[in-house]
């Protein structure tokens, strides 16, 4: 590692990094010449080593610190930082993530510009607001159809629960004209598709972000590993968080949650309610969100639809 220059720990591209790391109780700080996090135990200090390289963010929760140094090696690295409450969920629902990026202006510029080139148009954003969610259907059918781990507890694209969930969406978005309607019809498909999974997992449900059992907390914990990648996406690309198409312009970090939600409920939503029901604890359901995420290339789904959005009307007016 002493060997290493910045640009050899950026040779693994961030569509293709394997890592999200939720630290807690911990300290993390750099010793020779990696990252490392510490952790006290009563007799004896256990140090654990961050493979930077291999790591698209880390989420810093409840009795954290990180030091200047290791900082400096994750901004080298091209690693997102953020801090979070504990359960890699805000402490209650008033305080939001906080994300630092690392500082390089030699990204990208044309996705930025593309961004850019339709977002002072209202109505331009509402058709990129329209095709994310298209795109969101798309990857809940081809998720549904094809992981023989949700067939066994019964999610089927094709179900007839399910299959309305989302055939009603996909038929208001083209005769929706605001981006409230587009929101409130979405809401309204989440809710039906969080009934399939609480019926078929046999638990009672209501989505509260504060209720603290084990759905929940999973739903939580998911959709923030899921804002992890976002904000990961929109940063090797060049495009503020401020820029969003559907979360409103005065919510800090909106577009993260915009690129987050192509994915939450196709991986994050069944798993939170399956490994609810088989009672896994935290650390388990986070390690089974993230191999899902690595099964079904999230983060390079994410990239692709960012990077259609932003050439979206070049291409249409080319």
């Amino acid at each position: 590692m002493d060997t290493l220059k910045p640009k050899d720990l950026k040779a693994i591209l961030h569509s293709k990094r394997a890592n999200i790391f939720y630290l807690e109780h911990c300290r993390v700080m750099q010793k020779d010449g990696r990252v490392l996090y510490l952790t006290e135990a009563k007799y004896e200090n256990h140090y654990y080593n961050i493979p930077i390289a291999n790591t698209t963010c880390i989420l810093l929760g409840t009795g954290t610190s990180i030091t200047q140094a290791a900082m400096r090696m994750l901004a080298s690295a091209g690693v997102l930082v953020g801090f979070c409450g504990g359960g890699a969920t805000p402490l209650f629902s008033g305080a939001e993530i906080e994300w630092l990026n690392p500082q390089n202006e030699y990204r990208p510029t044309e996705y930025v510009q593309g961004w850019l080139s339709f977002w002072f148009d209202e109505q331009k954003r509402l058709v990129i607001a329209k095709e994310f969610q298209k795109q969101r259907i798309e990857f809940i059918k081809q998720i549904w159809s094809k992981d023989k781990q949700l067939h066994e507890f019964g999610f089927y694209a094709d179900e007839v629960d399910i299959s309305q969930a989302y055939t009603s969406f996909q038929n208001k978005i083209s005769k929706i004209n605001t981006v409230n309607e587009l929101l409130l019809a979405e809401a309204m498909m989440t809710k039906q598709l969080y009934k399939a999974a609480a019926t078929r997992c046999q638990l009672s449900f209501e989505r509260n972000h504060e209720a603290g059992d084990l759905a929940n907390n999973f739903l939580n914990h998911g959709n923030y590993l899921a804002y992890g990648l976002g904000a990961t996406t929109l940063w090797v690309l060049g495009i503020p968080h401020g820029f969003a198409v559907m979360h409103g312009k005065t919510r800090r970090g909106a577009l993260v949650f915009d690129v987050a939600d192509l994915i939450k409920d196709a991986i994050v939503l069944p798993w939170a309610f399956i490994c609810a029901k088989e009672e896994f604890t935290e650390q388990e359901f986070r390690q089974k969100i993230l191999q899902k995420f690595t099964q079904y290339q999230a983060l390079d789904f994410m990239f692709e639809q960012v990077k259609n959005a932003s050439q979206h009307f070049q291409v249409r007016t080319a």
